[in-house]
Formats: C-alpha cells, structure tokens, sequence
C-alpha cells in the first residue's frame, strides 16, 4: 500500500535535546536580526548627520526604509523572535502593510534628496554600481508591493491566478527586493563618503553586518515557501 505524506525538513532527524538547542538558536538569530537591522539604522544615520546637506538626508531615508522597515516588516512574520508574535494573522497583515507604506515614503523622500543633491552639485547621475543596484532594488520593490496589492484585491482585479500562487510571488519578489537591497547598502560602503567617515576594522564590520540579517530573511521566506518533500511508503 502506498500512501503520500507531507513533511518539513526542519529539525529532521533531530533528538528532543538537539531540537529545542536548534529552536532556541533559530529564535537566537531571529532577536540578532531584529538588532542588527535597527543598529544599522541607528549608525548610518549617526554618521550621514542629517541636515548638514542635501545628501546627508539620503543615507537616512534608504537605511530607515529598507534596514529597518523592511527587515522588521518579514520578520513579524516569524514565529521565532517576532516581537509582535502576539498579534493575530490580520494584525500582522496590516503591521506589514504598514512597514510597506513606510518604505515606499522613505524611500521615494531619499530619493528625491538624492536627485536634488546632484542636480544643486551638477554631477550625473546613474554613474555608479550603487546607483545601478538602487534602481533596481526600486524595481524590485514596485513589483513586490504590486503582487501584494493583487493578493490583497484578487476579486476587484478579477485576476486569474489563486492566492497561494500570488502568496508565492510576493514572497519570491520581496525576496529578491531584500538581497537587492542588501547588496546595495553594502556598495554604498565602498563610496568615498563612507570610506572617509568609518576605516579600518570598523568598515569591515560594517561591510558584512547587512550580510546576517538578509541571511535570516531568506532562511525564513524559504522556509515557508519551498516545496516540502513528500516520502513514499
């Protein structure tokens, strides 16, 4: 007789001793996410002391949308170290849906700042990998926050797609918007603003902390998103 059955790979082949050990270092990682997200936030904006120019706006409005809003707006989701696991499903909904709103005012406010700063110092723009990478994490984000719009108002956008799929699609492009992004605040490290702020050790530090909370992310989304595997008996 055979018979299908589906099973998470999480904790597979796992003692009850081993498994609470990895449980409590997933909720570890999750609450060390929360603070690196935060904590480079915090510094960047430090560092870009706001209001000393146009540009100074810039590095603030990018970290507060996407270290900060971004990486709080996919962990509530979590179920390891959410501060809002209290909340229900709806409530985290409309949290992310908040979180979402808040990056796309911030993010259009530093961009505009940024475009204003160069066209006051005549410099072209578009000329540099970070630019580059920022247009694209833009996009990215766009198209994440469209797929959420149709999963939200599937009927009123008589869309033909079934909400597991469009669930799967946002979480794919809010994925890809969250590495694009994290590849992008690490390029704006190697500009010479930057390089001439933080040396030493300290860049270093600074280059590979965007790395661990992106890890975290994609641990997560993938988690609840891949195919599970299904044995045969």
């Amino acid at each position: 007789m055979r018979s299908d059955a589906e099973y998470s790979p999480v904790g597979e082949g796992l003692g009850m001793r081993d498994f609470w050990l990895y449980v409590w270092l997933r909720r570890a990682a999750v609450i060390a996410a929360h603070v690196t997200g935060l904590g480079l936030t915090l510094t960047i904006s430090l560092l870009s002391r706001p209001g000393t120019s146009l540009f100074s706006w810039h590095p603030v409005c990018m970290s507060v949308a996407y270290c900060l809003c971004m990486t709080e707006g996919i962990l509530l989701f979590s179920t390891e170290g959410s501060p809002f696991c209290f909340k229900s499903r709806k409530g985290k909904i409309r949290l992310h849906w908040f979180c979402q709103a808040l990056i796309l005012i911030a993010t259009g406010t530093g961009v505009g700042f940024m475009v204003a700063s160069k066209n006051v110092s005549q410099l072209p723009h578009l000329v540099s990998w970070h630019s580059l990478l920022g247009i694209c994490t833009l996009a990215a984000t766009g198209l994440q926050v469209a797929c959420g719009i149709c999963m939200m108002f599937p009927k009123l956008l008589r869309l033909s797609s079934s909400p597991p799929r469009l669930k799967l699609y946002h979480a794919t492009c809010g994925l890809v918007a969250y590495l694009l992004a994290t590849v992008t605040v690490m390029s704006a490290m190697f500009s010479d603003w930057f390089q001439a702020t933080v040396r030493g050790v300290a860049w270093w530090a600074f280059l590979l902390l965007p790395l661990f909370p992106a890890l975290v992310v994609m641990n997560q989304i993938t988690n609840a998103y891949l195919p599970r595997k299904k044995i045969t008996i």
